[in-house]
């Protein structure tokens, strides 16, 4: 960076930022909020799926919870180690919230976050056994995906790192939940397309608002690339795609 360049500037001219020192105040509360709302997503959804772990229905689909579950607490702690080094307390963090707090299963809270935590909504709601958390988890890995690819070129590079390492434990999920739902559908499950239609609107809304405001200025220092909309239609073009192969069909 030049001498007499302002970091916003430099951040506008596609510069990145590699450590705490002199970060914008604004930037940095951008950044805090995006790693947490990461962080505690994942805690909430590991603490969820913990749950049906014993609902699975052989070995090897309780193999391949537990591992999900493990493997969603430390992409949390890779971010967390990011954060601690702007000041957080990464000891306490994991028993700070109620990870398994959830709501009532029919609540409609939208894209509202948890009173706890800055979890994305759609962990506030509860899994109701196996189908439904491998519905869940095909839907959100799917989302999970898409908005990893993008926060993976966020301009504070320690981040990006994190987020680019766990893009592929991320996707490996999603495509279990995708061999576990052609099983459930080989079997005639029943409560499959009902599970898709509850689940659907729920992790759309983890995009957020398609008419965000602050877009703009987050796009300005590096730390968004995509309009929150276009976002969404990529997962649901993507999801759709997958669901069709297993005779299913996308939820309203």
């Amino acid at each position: 960076m030049a001498d007499d360049m302002s970091i916003e500037n430099y951040l506008a001219a596609g510069g990145v930022l590699t450590n705490p020192t002199n970060v914008p105040p604004r930037y940095r509360a951008e950044l805090m909020k995006l790693m947490a709302t990461f962080i505690d997503s994942e805690l909430a959804g590991a603490a969820g799926f913990a749950d049906v772990i014993n609902a699975g229905p052989g070995l090897k689909e309780r193999i391949a919870a537990a591992k999900i579950v493990m493997e969603k607490t430390n992409n949390a702690g890779k971010v967390l180690a990011v954060m601690g080094e702007f000041g957080a307390n990464a000891d306490k963090y994991a028993s700070h919230h109620p990870w398994t707090a959830r709501l009532e299963r029919d609540a409609d809270i939208g894209q509202r976050r948890s009173a706890h935590d800055m979890r994305l909504a759609v962990f506030n709601y509860p899994l109701e056994g196996w189908t439904d958390s491998v519905v869940m988890n095909l839907l959100m890995g799917r989302a999970v995906a898409v908005q990893l690819a993008e926060f993976s070129l966020v301009s504070y590079q320690p981040l990006a790192e994190a987020f680019r390492a766990i893009a592929p434990v991320e996707a490996g999920h999603a495509e279990l939940a995708e061999d576990g739902l052609a099983k459930l559908v080989e079997a005639g499950d029943a409560d499959l397309q009902a599970s898709v239609d509850y689940w659907w609107p729920r992790v759309a809304a983890s995009f957020g608002s398609e008419t965000s405001e602050k877009f703009e200025g987050l796009k300005a220092v590096g730390l968004r690339k995509t309009p929150n909309a276009e976002l969404k239609t990529r997962w649901a073009a993507e999801t759709t795609a997958v669901l069709d192969k297993l005779g299913l069909k996308p939820g309203a």
